[in-house]
């Protein structure tokens, strides 16, 4: 009898605040179980532009936490967290790079996959939805605008807390990206995978006729992709 086929490996790197991530992307894997998601964590508390917020995404910790995941010798490592919208996108590109060097896993992130969905799509003007305060929210902008996507209209909750994050009603982060999806845009991002808008983002797609690319979901769905093979790079 032919022993079963062990499920494909894919190692998932949130923050230790992060409540959304793990019930999300457990909706998104393969029902057929060839995929089993492997989990790190890294102590990410607020959200913030202060020195103390920004300390908490110091490349030695993130690369810690991968080299755990690799423990369990995943495929691929993916930093399913935002950080890099407001730090800069450079900063995956840094993470990424240390990650592989570290551990021979291929790695990538929820913002690189966001962004390559963007390009995909040749979005220009986009809608923003995060549970951040105006501070990290204009880093956000600014980020996007210096590679040639405007945010056309921003809708944001004024939280730190990542836990707060994570308890926004899916309801309420519909009604979110109604508002932002009022301007003529392209598509529109929730941005942050502390918010549970995985499992609306498509009914809203379909709605609102523009896409609605939440965080998890865009993530989750590159990394398969990866693991499958059927995508070339990070």
């Amino acid at each position: 009898m032919e022993s079963q086929r062990r499920p494909r490996r894919l190692g998932v790197l949130i923050p230790s605040s992060n409540t959304v991530v793990e019930p999300e992307t457990a909706k998104l894997l393969p029902e057929d179980g060839s995929v089993a998601m492997h989990v790190s964590r890294l102590r990410v508390v607020s959200i913030a532009s202060d020195d103390g917020s920004l300390a908490q995404f110091s490349a030695d910790k993130v690369v810690a936490a991968a080299e755990l995941l690799a423990d369990a010798e995943v495929e691929t490592i993916l930093w399913n967290g935002t950080a890099a919208s407001w730090l800069g996108f450079g900063w995956d590109e840094e993470i990424i790079s240390k990650i592989e060097a570290k551990t021979g896993i291929r790695a990538t992130t929820s913002i690189l996959a966001i962004n390559r969905e963007l390009e995909r799509l040749s979005a220009r003007r986009v809608g923003l939805v995060t549970p951040y305060v105006e501070s990290v929210e204009q880093r956000i902008i600014a980020n996007y605008r210096a590679i040639g996507i405007e945010v056309a209209r921003s809708v944001r909750r004024d939280l730190t807390s990542n836990t707060a994050f994570g308890r926004i009603d899916p309801l309420d982060i519909a009604d979110m990206v109604r508002l932002a999806a009022v301007a003529p845009v392209d598509a529109i991002l929730i941005l942050c995978t502390n918010l549970a808008g995985a499992s609306i983002a498509p009914a809203l797609s379909r709605e609102l006729s523009a896409p609605v690319l939440d965080s998890v979901r865009v993530a989750v769905s590159h990394s398969l992709a990866l693991l499958s093979g059927g995508e070339v790079g990070r």
